[in-house]
């Protein structure tokens, strides 16, 4: 297990920019196994959960041909179907939790899939209902292999049939599962209360360049017309927004003055404006977010003088994703702010490390906590900690950059999951993080 040891109190200076977005990856790489054809991608992280999953496509049988740094060509024409059913192979995509994105592909092209219990942070409950339910919809039969210990989709000899759905709730990943397989069912499938996220949009935009007839993109309506087969495409992923969103926490909490670059703000939705509402300045210059220093970062209220709220919701709302982020930067903004994460029941846990560095937090339950703003009159205290999730990981590292001493955070193999060099990327800044 690898650590971080982070020397606090260092300001930030210069330009830095997001890698691609590590969720949309998950997602338009799976899509390729609907495809005999070459579909090449480019601006992908170079991240473990990216690394993991291109593995598993290989060793399907998707040839994957490297070019430029970050740009990978996958062909799909000769997948393993013997491997694609074997113990060993669910055991693989039990142990990735992007693996998950593999069943409506395999599901449509192949006539069967396995969907094991997925792997991934450990953030609470992670329902997979949406995405099964979706497939039985179209046609699938559904089983459960205790050999496997998996769920078996089986689509019926004739194939799977478009339908309309409601789905249960927007889930980005159940809504991404269920379009994937739609693409290749026959007739029309209408998807009500879709999840309508820019990693959706992205992959529903791949999709259409490899053939596919999706109609409704960008809303929670979408309607998908079957089509016999799907060819070869070109996509680059978006930048990471939850990067931007970590560089601008990063920025403040150390009040530094730093530019993220190539952002694709037309991309971000309410996350500038939800930092604004810490009293975080930015300002856009072009495609570029510039954020100034400040000697205080004043936290909103509502116009009735209550107490500012930071919550998620499906998107257009504010990513959960970035509440852990928001969180710790709030520690050293003025005023109070009340964090609700509704999504995930464990996310907030982490805070108990930032009490024992002096944060002025309030653990209401699992779903809120109330921050109270030091407002830089006083440094947090160094501490060990260790990283439980991806989120929660670079929520850590931000309290370590601005604490007084030094600190040594954990299992930073979570935080390599979904920010890729991040270590080299900050000191370059001028931050001091050395992995041992």
């Amino acid at each position: 297990m690898s650590s971080f040891v982070v020397e606090g109190g260092r300001k930030l200076h210069g330009n830095i920019t997001p890698q691609g977005a590590k969720n949309e990856a998950l997602e338009v790489l799976s899509a390729v196994l609907l495809s005999r054809e070459d579909v090449t991608i480019s601006n992908i992280p170079d991240i473990l959960d990216i690394r993991n999953l291109i593995s598993l496509l290989e060793g399907m049988g998707v040839k994957v041909t490297r070019g430029v740094k970050g740009e990978y060509t996958f062909n799909s024409a000769n997948i393993n179907e013997f491997y694609i059913a074997s113990a060993e192979f669910v055991e693989k995509c039990a142990k990735l939790r992007g693996s998950v994105m593999v069943v409506g592909p395999l599901l449509a092209r192949f006539g069967k899939a396995y969907f094991p219990k997925p792997g991934g942070d450990k953030i609470g409950r992670r329902r997979v209902d949406t995405h099964i339910d979706g497939f039985m919809n179209l046609g699938a039969d559904c089983s459960y292999d205790t050999t496997r210990r998996a769920y078996k989709l089986q689509a019926p000899p004739e194939g799977l049939s478009g339908c309309y759905m409601l789905l249960d709730e927007a889930s980005v990943t159940g809504t991404a599962n269920i379009v994937m397989a739609a693409t290749l069912a026959k007739g029309v499938t209408t998807i009500y209360n879709a999840a309508c996220e820019p990693y959706v949009q992205q992959l529903c935009r791949m999709l259409t360049a490899m053939g596919a007839k999706i109609d409704g993109i960008g809303s929670n309506l979408l309607t998908i017309t079957g089509v016999e087969s799907l060819h070869g495409a070109t996509h680059k992923v978006l930048p990471d927004m939850i990067e931007v969103g970590s560089f601008i926490g990063m920025a403040a909490i150390n009040s530094s003055e730093i530019t993220i670059k190539n952002v694709r703000y037309d991309q971000l939705g309410i996350i500038p404006d939800s930092f604004r509402r810490l009293g975080i300045r930015l300002e856009q210059r072009g495609d570029d977010i510039f954020v100034p220093a400040q000697e205080s970062y004043v936290i909103e209220s509502f116009i009735d003088g209550s107490i500012m709220t930071l919550a998620d919701a499906p998107w257009p709302g504010l990513t959960p994703d970035l509440l852990s982020v928001m969180l710790v930067t709030a520690v050293q903004c003025r005023g109070s702010v009340l964090i609700h994460q509704k999504m995930f029941e464990s996310r907030l846990f982490f805070v108990d490390k930032l009490i024992d560095m002096g944060a002025q937090i309030i653990l209401c339950d699992p779903h809120r906590a109330v921050v109270i703003g030091h407002d830089h009159r006083m440094q947090l205290r160094a501490g060990r900690m260790t990283s439980p999730d991806i989120r929660a990981g670079i929520a850590m590292l931000l309290a370590a950059m601005s604490a007084k001493g030094t600190s040594v955070i954990d299992n930073i193999e979570q935080i390599d999951r979904g920010y890729e060099d991040i270590d080299g990327r900050l000191n370059a800044l001028g931050a001091s993080i050395t992995r041992i």
